[in-house]
């Protein structure tokens, strides 16, 4: 778990910024590394028993901090779990992130951020736990997760378009469609066990649908 959460590169701040000052920022990098391991536990402990299950101290058990320090933090469970969301939200948009480059086209984007995400996804299942009971513990969190990333989508179709690469007219319906592909894609190959299909394959065959559509030429 800890070499993709180095990759994702979220400061301490920007946990703190995320989850709408529910982690209190550290102010050394002693507290950013305890805060890093609280965060760590949190998404195995709610990953394995889900929110109203797990508890502050078991958390802490797993994190190797003592109890009282968990309030130097965090001022309730409910406050880490909206942190914890945000945290790997950030995860999810920094792992595509990192998969783009400069000179990739409108279509191998897409196909480098889902294979990014799907790899994402095999590595920390917990995430699909973590954030559909979001839903129900934290809505706002939930839905900041969705539009945030469907935005991205946007922005990718706006300018794919703008190259000449895709066509005009693409929007939001587009984004949340293809947001929903990603999304079960993930779930299906990545999370539940069946992993027949690598990231790789299942990433090419979602691009040659969006490339291709569904009708015989």
């Amino acid at each position: 778990m800890g070499n993709t959460r180095s990759v994702a590169g979220t400061a301490a701040k920007e946990i703190a910024g995320a989850g709408g000052g529910d982690a209190k920022t550290p102010r050394t990098e002693r507290g950013r590394r305890t805060l890093r391991k609280l965060l760590d536990a949190a998404a195995v402990e709610f990953g394995e028993k889900g929110f109203h299950e797990a508890s502050v101290s078991s958390i802490t058990r797993r994190a190797g901090v003592a109890l009282g320090s968990f309030y130097t933090y965090f001022d309730s469970k409910d406050a880490l779990f909206r942190a914890l969301v945000a945290d790997m939200s950030e995860m999810v948009k920094s792992s595509a992130r990192s998969a783009i480059s400069e000179g990739m086209g409108a279509l191998e984007i897409e196909r480098a951020g889902l294979f990014a995400f799907l790899s994402f996804a095999t590595e920390h299942k917990e995430v699909y736990r973590i954030i559909d009971e979001a839903e129900f513990v934290d809505p706002a969190s939930y839905r900041d997760h969705y539009e945030t990333i469907a935005a991205r989508f946007v922005e990718r179709l706006q300018a794919g378009a703008a190259k000449g690469e895709f066509r005009d007219g693409l929007g939001e319906i587009e984004a949340w469609a293809m947001m929903g592909m990603n999304v079960f894609a993930g779930l299906r190959f990545a999370v539940w066990g069946k992993q027949d299909r690598s990231p790789e394959e299942v990433a090419a065959t979602v691009n040659r649908l969006l490339a291709e559509g569904l009708l015989r030429r």
